[in-house]
């Protein structure tokens, strides 16, 4: 039962099981994973290639069930996807008929949402991600940058309490990925939202995160969370920033 203390946006997961068949094998990607992403908090996944990240993440999204155990959101169990949760690919997946704004309003027309509303929600999320001179844009006319701003504006369009981000910087090339990642922070400051991202840059993990869930390659080492207490915004360039960064490297072996 949900009660007055959990605030919006909490993720609580318990005693998670999730495996898989490997050339007949049996594969266990999760066995008794306990974890709490407080309200309004963002939690960075890391982890070398088939470690489990992306896993969690479709679990956390309603995409995939679990074995066993149990994911809840604000108290309630997750089964399948819901509005409350919005997630952001690699690639922003925008329909190249359609502008920018029938792109973002096109999951509130799904929704039965009016045209009116949708249309006023759809141009409220593109001014958020500043691409209003853009709305009649088709998706061929803009950089990867901005398309992926499209891809985060219909995210926010349905007005979620959690993001589920599955490296969607990954694609851009180094200076318009500091901007997202800067554009990331504000959005989510401004609107309180919970963030959950998968990131193999390490660097971004400590740019955006509250926390850092670091899951091995091996499954029988153990799982690790670095807590990020630094001031925000963060200076990359601090000695506590680059201190951080040398600890997370450390957890792969690297120098």
């Amino acid at each position: 039962m949900q009660t007055e203390s959990i605030r919006s946006g909490e993720i609580t997961i318990r005693h998670l099981h999730k495996g898989f068949s490997l050339e007949g094998k049996p594969f266990d990607v999760f066995r008794g994973l306990n974890l709490h992403i407080a309200g309004g908090q963002s939690l960075a996944i890391v982890g070398p290639s088939g470690c489990g990240k992306t896993t969690l993440l479709r679990i956390l999204a309603g995409l995939e069930e679990p074995d066993g155990g149990e994911v809840t959101i604000d108290g309630r169990e997750v089964h399948g996807m819901s509005r409350e949760r919005a997630v952001i690919f690699q690639e922003p997946r925008l329909l190249p008929w359609l502008t920018v704004l029938d792109n973002v309003r096109f999951s509130l027309d799904l929704q039965g949402v009016s045209a009116s509303h949708a249309k006023s929600r759809a141009k409220q999320a593109i001014q958020l991600v500043g691409l209003e001179q853009y709305q009649s844009a088709l998706p061929g006319q803009l950089s990867g940058g901005m398309a992926q701003r499209v891809g985060i504006a219909r995210a926010l369009a349905i007005d979620p309490e959690i993001l589920l981000l599955d490296e969607p910087l990954g694609a851009l090339d180094a200076m318009t990925r500091i901007t997202m990642q800067e554009e990331l922070e504000r959005i989510r400051a401004r609107g309180n939202l919970t963030m959950v991202l998968v990131t193999h840059d390490l660097e971004e993990a400590i740019y955006l995160a509250d926390r850092v869930l670091v899951l091995p390659k091996e499954k029988g080492n153990d799982i690790r969370i670095i807590d990020v207490s630094l001031d925000r915004p963060r200076e990359r360039s601090s000695q506590a920033f680059v201190a951080l960064r040398q600890q997370l490297m450390a957890e792969f072996g690297l120098h």
